[in-house]
């Protein structure tokens, strides 16, 4: 009995988060499968009569075709999420060899990107874009989109390279493996539980991104998901079902994705929070 009255504030902390992620969600499919005049005259019941046909919308070839914008969303995510790992794995990696005061100013360098939202520098970014005749391409975008998301991966990656054990490396340099044959072979597999979640965090992000796409992308042959689902969105009125049966699809990705790695995510999270 004491053991379960002492579970109970955890039980309802969880209880209030599963309940404010649960009701927004419902809202969202709910909303999916009414008319525009069924939202409206009453927004938060569930569907009397669900409206299949506003999926069929979306995915109808003949309709409005979203499927290049997802072709052209996973582009992009895909080229992210690579280069995100790949480099912010090695700074990390060099973050956490390097001892002293090196280390601590690389990694003040990097995480010191997470005090500036990318708001603040839109204008000078599109400047500097617009000069290297990068706008209108998908370069930009993944470009950008990297620079964003490498304090978070430096971030979690360093931690988790750091709690590895130091007598697992050192047996590497003295059997004669090189440092890229020790980050190759023995700190990226050992670091996969962290490489899983920067790589949800940063499919998240850049999936759901329309910053970006929105500023650097001027050509309608080259919108992401994000773009493709303003065009239910008018002037003056806004077709909120079919939007979100659009915003329901895009979400897919992004769930497989967290269920493919969840194993992982807890503990690339926690592994090395408490060891520097």
């Amino acid at each position: 009995m004491r053991r379960f009255l002492a579970g109970l504030p955890r039980a309802a902390v969880l209880l209030v988060f599963a309940v404010a992620i649960a009701v927004p969600l419902s809202l969202v499919v709910f909303t999916s499968l009414k008319t525009a005049n069924g939202f409206f005259a009453s927004p938060f019941s569930p569907p009397s009569d669900p409206q299949w046909q506003n999926y069929g919308r979306i995915i109808d070839p003949e309709g409005e075709n979203i499927w290049r914008a997802v072709l052209n969303s996973a582009i992009v995510t895909a080229s992210t999420v690579a280069l995100v790992l790949l480099l912010g794995s090695m700074a990390a990696y060099a973050i956490a060899r390097i001892r002293g005061w090196r280390s601590t100013a690389l990694f003040a360098f990097f995480v010191g990107g997470l005090m500036v939202a990318p708001q603040v520098y839109m204008t000078p970014l599109f400047v500097i874009i617009s000069q290297l005749q990068l706008v209108n391409t998908f370069r930009a975008v993944v470009l950008v989109s990297v620079a964003v998301q490498l304090p978070i991966a430096v971030l979690v990656l360093t931690g988790f390279m750091r709690s590895l054990p130091q007598e697992l490396i050192d047996a590497a340099f003295v059997d004669g493996g090189s440092e890229w044959d020790v980050y190759r072979r023995i700190v990226v597999p050992l670091t996969r539980p962290a490489f899983a979640t920067v790589a949800i965090f940063s499919l998240v992000i850049t999936w759901n991104d329309l910053l970006f796409p929105l500023l650097f992308l001027r050509v309608e042959e080259l919108r992401t998901l994000p773009l493709a689902l303003l065009q239910f969105r008018g002037e003056y009125l806004t077709n909120y079902p079919v939007l979100f049966a659009g915003v329901t699809l895009a979400t897919i990705p992004m769930v497989a994705a967290y269920l493919a790695m969840q194993r992982y995510f807890v503990e690339g999270l926690t592994a090395g929070s408490l060891k520097g």
